[in-house]
């Protein structure tokens, strides 16, 4: 692979930002640059030019790709996923069809719980190897960095396990990888709630922090298994160890989730199928950013989000896949923002906006990733022929990535 790659003919060259952004909210998120019938120029895996054909300065000895008819993106960044898991949940699937909910899923052991036990009997290597697969199927969908949840373990051992595969897909994958310490996920059925938050705070977090294995500490905050307070006793645990929080919240209720998310200065509170005018006026008045998991909504058939009133209201909105074996069991992020576009009434220049710039703000990844910018990241896709930006979003359920560059190299 050569150092430098040129990008030439095309058709519209999107999310082009002269000077950074860090997130974009309310009405600022319908506009989207995209600079027509252009070129980029990469060097050493990194942006290091753009512009109109018409100004294209000669070179020589320049690998080039020709992108006729093509748009190219910003990598997606997904913000919320739960990538490591050891085994599918395709039978509580059939049982939701049947009329089965979520929380009698779980009573009858499934749910988070079947995916624990399932975990704790996988080898580290047999989850690496069943992880490298999904992380190679996103990176063939668009996708340039992912943040990947623990939560699946439920034991130290299992927990730790589970973050040092999820450290693995960053090495082993040209994906950016972002690494979240979930052990209050659910509660084992063998153990009392008290005593396992116990073992959350007291062993479990120290043990993450002294491997260095988490960037993130979230809580599943939520009727049934951690409640506000309990969500906000474990995440400032996690703040001592230099672990900010996220958080699960309002996906099943109105749980509290996103004022423990506001009150412990979140990086991000993820799910909101269930929020109403009190969460929304207090997201106005904070950073943390509002993320919609479209994909979990609809495979759950929850309502979703009230996008349209939280960005006419003046709020970011970010927009992640939450892929996991039982409630979104994708990390297409091409799907969630078609869904974000037909389900939740955004333009598709506001659901790209929320896949791109406000996931990479979630991820704190804003200075190399999200928009194409002279000096960030060469992590970008070309699309496959298409006649405008909202071909994406309109032509769902079909493969838009042609090829995907991640650090500049070609992957396919």
């Amino acid at each position: 692979m050569a150092d430098e790659l040129l990008i030439t003919n095309i058709k519209g060259l999107v999310q082009v930002r002269e000077k950074p952004v860090s997130f974009l909210a309310g009405k600022e998120m319908a506009g989207l640059p995209v600079l027509s019938d252009a070129y980029l120029k990469i060097s050493n895996g990194m942006i290091a030019d753009y512009g109109p054909m018409k100004e294209l300065p000669v070179s020589l000895a320049v690998e080039t790709m020709d992108a006729t008819g093509c748009f190219v993106f910003p990598g997606f960044v997904d913000s919320h996923t739960h990538l490591v898991f050891a085994a599918t949940r395709e039978d509580e699937f059939v049982m939701k069809i049947k009329g089965a909910t979520y929380a009698e899923i779980a009573a009858k052991g499934g749910g988070i719980l079947n995916s624990a036990k399932k975990l704790q009997q996988a080898s580290e290597d047999e989850l690496v190897e069943k992880t490298l697969a999904r992380a190679n199927e996103i990176i063939r969908l668009g996708t340039a960095a992912v943040e990947i949840k623990s939560g699946y373990g439920l034991t130290v051992k299992d927990e730790l396990k589970m973050l040092r595969v999820a450290k693995r897909i960053g090495h082993e994958t040209p994906l950016a990888v972002k690494t979240t310490f979930l052990g209050a996920h659910a509660v084992p059925t063998e153990m009392k709630k008290t005593d396992y938050i116990k073992l959350v705070i007291e062993e479990m977090i120290p043990a993450v922090a002294e491997e260095k294995l988490a960037d993130y500490i979230d809580v599943f905050c939520e009727e049934g298994f951690f409640s506000r307070d309990e969500t906000e006793r474990i995440v400032e645990e996690g703040k001592k160890f230099g672990m900010k929080p996220r958080i699960h919240a309002n996906q099943l209720h109105r749980s509290g989730g996103v004022q423990a998310g506001v009150k412990t200065n979140a990086l991000s509170v993820d799910h909101l199928e269930n929020i109403g005018e009190e969460e929304i006026e207090l997201l106005k008045t904070c950073s943390v950013m509002p993320t919609a998991l479209p994909g979990a909504a609809f495979f759950l058939n929850l309502p979703f989000p009230p996008a349209r009133k939280m960005i006419d209201e003046g709020l970011p909105l970010a927009i992640a896949s939450d892929y996991n074996p039982g409630s979104s069991p994708t990390g297409n992020m091409q799907l969630m923002i078609s869904l974000a576009c037909i389900k939740m009434k955004m333009t598709p220049e506001e659901a790209i906006n929320a896949a791109t710039i406000n996931t990479a703000y979630a991820l704190e990844l804003s200075d190399t990733l999200g928009s194409i910018t002279r000096g960030k990241v060469a992590s970008v896709f070309i699309s496959r022929p298409a006649p405008s930006v909202a071909y994406l979003p309109y032509h769902f359920g079909n493969q838009f990535v042609e090829h995907a560059i991640l650090h500049g190299q070609v992957i396919f």
